[in-house]
């Protein structure tokens, strides 16, 4: 199966042009990586499934709107940063990485493709001053300090249905490094959906004034029969039983499934 199949097969909406932008990133990161240690050996060869794939993973939990700022923390060679920015042509991503050559290769293969919505920066999170609606990061640190050092980047300005805040790409169990954050923080399970050990953790930012405005604890793995979870107040959600889904809908009341 090729890229392109494992992609229409998750993403059947997929344009002609990010289809040849994403068919682009096996043979250039084969290329990079020959110049620059970005990716083991090994996984090089499965870099779809275990790299392109697994970034894409965040567009499971949202789809952001025209406009959003995304900070890419530790990206490396472009991940989840890359995927994410060819998935979402009209949101504007900064990529930052402390390495500078994985930073150059990161902008060769932006550079490559035609990426027009990404700015990449050599520099550590905490030298970013910038704001931006969510930060997303990849097995980069804990959780705890990830937070500690781009809360400072976090608008406070919504514009997105879920609340502004961390996205992490995450393996394995969660729970012991999710604990201090349990009552902020949701964890969406991939492992179904596409086959691999991994799990998204989303923290709100600000934390929660009460237990009114917990966000949304909605575990979104497909071989559930419904979805499951407690809902903030003031909103209500459409669930579609056959496709398994469940979509924001205007301000209501509280929901409990």
């Amino acid at each position: 199966m090729t890229m392109i199949d494992i992609l229409l097969k998750y993403f059947p909406c997929l344009t002609a042009k990010q289809q040849e932008q994403f068919a682009a990133l096996q043979d250039l990161y084969a290329d990079w990586n020959g110049k620059i240690n970005l990716i083991s050996r090994k996984d090089i060869e499965n870099l779809n499934e275990r790299h392109v794939l697994h970034s894409l993973g965040i567009e499971r939990i949202i789809k952001f709107r025209p406009g959003t700022k995304v900070l890419d923390v530790g990206t490396g060679g472009g991940f989840p940063g890359i995927p994410l920015a060819i998935m979402f042509p009209e949101t504007q991503f900064c990529l930052i990485d402390a390495i500078g050559k994985k930073i150059k290769a990161a902008s060769g293969v932006a550079e490559s493709i035609g990426l027009k919505n990404v700015e990449l920066k050599h520099s550590r999170a905490e030298e970013e001053k910038g704001k931006f609606d969510f930060v997303v990061s990849r097995a980069v640190m804990p959780l705890g300090d990830l937070l500690k050092l781009t809360r400072k980047n976090i608008k406070k300005e919504q514009q997105n249905a879920l609340p502004n805040g961390l996205i992490c790409l995450k393996g394995g169990d969660m729970q012991a490094e999710i604990f201090p954050y349990r009552n902020k923080a949701m964890v969406y399970d991939l492992s179904r959906e596409f086959d691999e050990d991994t799990e998204i953790i989303h923290t709100e930012d600000p934390a929660p004034k009460s237990t009114l405005d917990l966000p949304i604890l909605y575990n979104v793995n497909v071989g559930h029969a419904y979805p499951i979870g407690v809902f903030p107040l003031g909103l209500t959600y459409e669930i579609d039983c056959e496709k398994k889904t469940l979509r924001l809908l205007e301000p209501a009341t509280r929901l409990t499934i």
